[in-house]
């Protein structure tokens, strides 16, 4: 069976700032999608991780599909206004456009798709990061899929051999989709040069090799590219296939245990770890850190099975006290250097203002030309 598996996410409104959503507006998201998903989709799951709602459907409309897109915006139009009446902080924030056009690309919410012929046992893992950007899973992606330190199944498993193909985008182009095809391992050098710099390349999606499945979707859009400035993260979703022709469940969440420093926290502008966090988690410190979540699920023939807490697990304990130190370590350092994100991220900022003001201000002196001591003659 052919099947689409689509998750579409939105920040539409919070208590006490930057926290959490409401139980209400929650759950009138899940009634509008319970009540206008008939026919259209065949299962769904709506969750939350910080201050954003995900919505997980499955359906057979394919990649794109309008009137599933549709169904989410409605959703969070329907949470909009439930927000607003609740007088919550941010109301709408992602909703950037006034009406549905389509598809939500380029209005706002958050979107990942995965379309595929359902292998007979169908896991996958579903993450949801907040208070960061796309960027932040190129380190864990690029080790899940191409490096034998961490993925063993690289050497042992034959039909993961032939490596993988990254698709990776330039999401600072504003013209259009800019994207590369790069194999591993033979362009693992090329792969490592683009996503030094997280904040412009972004891993897309990754496939096998050998049969051209694909194994992961990402959410790439910016808001800012959207919005013209800043209105929040880009708070990314992921959908990752697992087991069989694809590295296993442990081998794609063991890089999330180094929380990797990721651009984020507060008012989007700092560098902070990644903190793998329980569902349902919000945020807290520093408008932070940033976090990610994430929950197993298998599907078959549409039918979602109930989520299981990967991060639940007592090990992750030790590697959120880890991230909290290093977080704490991070933000004594305040604004200096390589504690805020570069210009090229705060240009959708305020500060662009300041820095402007203060270049009228300066002056230009010009050096004093040096001239030597005439020779005294005897």
């Amino acid at each position: 069976m052919k099947i689409t598996l689509s998750v579409i996410k939105a920040d539409i409104g919070s208590i006490g700032g930057h926290i959490r959503p409401s139980d209400e507006l929650v759950e009138s998201v899940f009634a509008s999608i319970r009540h206008q998903g008939s026919g259209v989709v065949i299962d769904h799951h709506v969750a939350t991780t910080g201050d954003d709602i995900a919505i997980l459907m499955t359906h057979t409309h394919g990649v794109g599909a309008a009137v599933v897109h549709e169904l989410a915006w409605n959703a969070f139009v329907e949470g909009t206004r439930v927000a607003r009446e609740q007088g919550l902080y941010g109301a709408g924030q992602d909703l950037l456009k006034t009406a549905f056009s389509g598809n939500v690309r380029g209005m706002g919410p958050a979107v990942a798709e995965l379309e595929f012929d359902e292998r007979p046992n169908e896991p996958f893992l579903f993450f949801a990061a907040d208070k960061t950007d796309p960027g932040a899973f190129g380190l864990p992606l690029y080790l899940a899929f191409a490096d034998p330190m961490n993925t063993p199944g690289l050497l042992l498993a034959p039909t993961m051999s032939p490596g993988f193909r990254f698709t990776v985008q330039d999401v600072a182009c504003t013209q259009g989709d800019r994207k590369i095809e790069l194999d591993a391992p033979e362009e693992l050098y090329d792969l490592a040069a683009l996503l030094r710099d997280p904040e412009r390349f972004v891993i897309e999606s990754v496939r096998s090799r050998r049969t051209g499945e694909q194994a992961v979707a990402v959410s790439t859009s910016r808001l800012h590219n959207i919005a013209g400035t800043y209105t929040g993260k880009d708070d990314p979703v992921m959908l990752v296939r697992v087991q069989k022709d694809f590295p296993a469940t442990g081998e794609v969440l063991a890089p999330f245990a180094i929380g990797p420093f990721v651009g984020g926290g507060m008012r989007g502008s700092h560098q902070m770890p990644l903190m793998p966090v329980r569902l349902s988690s919000g945020i807290s410190y520093f408008d932070g850190p940033p976090i990610v979540s994430c929950a197993a699920f298998c599907v078959h023939e549409g039918k979602l099975t109930e989520p299981v807490d990967v991060f639940e697990h007592p090990f992750w304990d030790a590697v959120r006290e880890n991230v909290a130190a290093k977080s704490i370590e991070m933000r004594r350092q305040g604004f200096f250097g390589a504690a805020m994100l570069p210009m090229a991220e705060l240009e959708y900022t305020g500060i662009v203002e300041r820095l402007t003001a203060l270049d009228r201000r300066f002056r230009l002196h010009r050096a004093v030309e040096a001239h030597e001591p005439a020779l005294a003659h005897a």
